[in-house]
């Protein structure tokens, strides 16, 4: 995979060579490229921002140097044999990033980033090169920041993940919270290694059993309360068909029932009543 951003602040993308991003990069899994907007700057200031049209506070970063760097990254692209480029643009208003979206930008060979500053991006920016190419508008959640390099580090981090070899073990996140299959709309529960005992306290027994059965149901289970305790929206929103038969009865220990108004095992809501004793 390739990946270009497109930043006033190279400096900021500096953890992009060290961890797992790093080794990948190292292994020649990930080819990354760093470009500073300011180059293709042409006044004495290197100016990329300009007070925007219509008034208001904050500035908007110009459309000439982002034209020139995203035209000049793509054609590098195209020279070196990469194919089938994606805008990645970080942005508050953009649509939720998700372990789906990060499934799907993982299968693409080429990823560009155009983190904003300021107010954001001219949009005719976006509007320009969406016509040439896929162009994904990402939130990584309901607050706003300084930049969007830090945006970049973790839809990179998250992404590269998912790259055949990166991980020292494939199947590592298939349990992952909010993984594809059984787990897309569960948080992962709670996690123990050696000793068996610490400072008083010690592991689930059935960690210890050896049954492969039981400690499955139990991690599931375990999912299945973690998500009710803090992050009830997931267990509302998620399609029944995702529960079985087991489920179903930790969701009502939990305090959860089917929509009476709804098919059989309709979605689950919150009992009034709460919590089974």
């Amino acid at each position: 995979m390739r990946l270009d951003v497109v930043t006033i602040f190279p400096e900021y993308l500096e953890p992009l060579n060290v961890s797992l991003v790093g080794k990948a990069r190292a292994r020649g899994q990930l080819n990354v490229h760093v470009h500073d907007l300011r180059q293709w700057t042409y006044d004495r200031h290197s100016t990329v921002d300009d007070t925007p049209y219509g008034g208001g506070p904050g500035m908007v970063m110009k459309t000439e140097p982002w034209g020139d760097a995203l035209d000049s990254a793509l054609a590098d692209g195209y020279e070196t044999g990469s194919h089938e480029p994606a805008l990645v643009v970080p942005t508050p208003s953009g649509q939720p990033f998700t372990q789906e979206l990060a499934v799907e930008l993982s299968e693409r060979p080429w990823l560009l980033f155009a983190p904003a500053r300021y107010e954001g991006i001219d949009r005719r920016v976006i509007d320009e090169y969406a016509t040439r190419m896929p162009v994904h508008e990402v939130s990584i959640g309901d607050y706003v920041l300084a930049g969007g390099e830090a945006a970049v580090l973790v839809i990179t981090e998250a992404v590269a993940r998912l790259l055949p070899g990166v991980l020292g073990n494939a199947e590592s996140h298939r349990d992952d919270s909010f993984a594809p299959g059984a787990m897309a709309s569960l948080l992962e529960g709670p996690v123990y290694t050696k000793p068996p005992q610490w400072r008083g306290r010690g592991i689930p027994d059935v960690l210890l059993s050896g049954h492969h059965g039981k400690i499955a149901r139990w991690r599931r289970d375990e999912a299945l309360r973690r998500t009710t305790a803090n992050r009830p929206d997931l267990i509302e929103r998620c399609d029944p068909v995702a529960f079985d038969k087991k489920d179903r009865e930790m969701l009502s220990i939990l305090g959860w029932a089917p929509d009476p108004e709804g098919k059989p095992y309709g979605r689950f809501w919150r009992r009034p009543e709460g919590v089974e004793e």
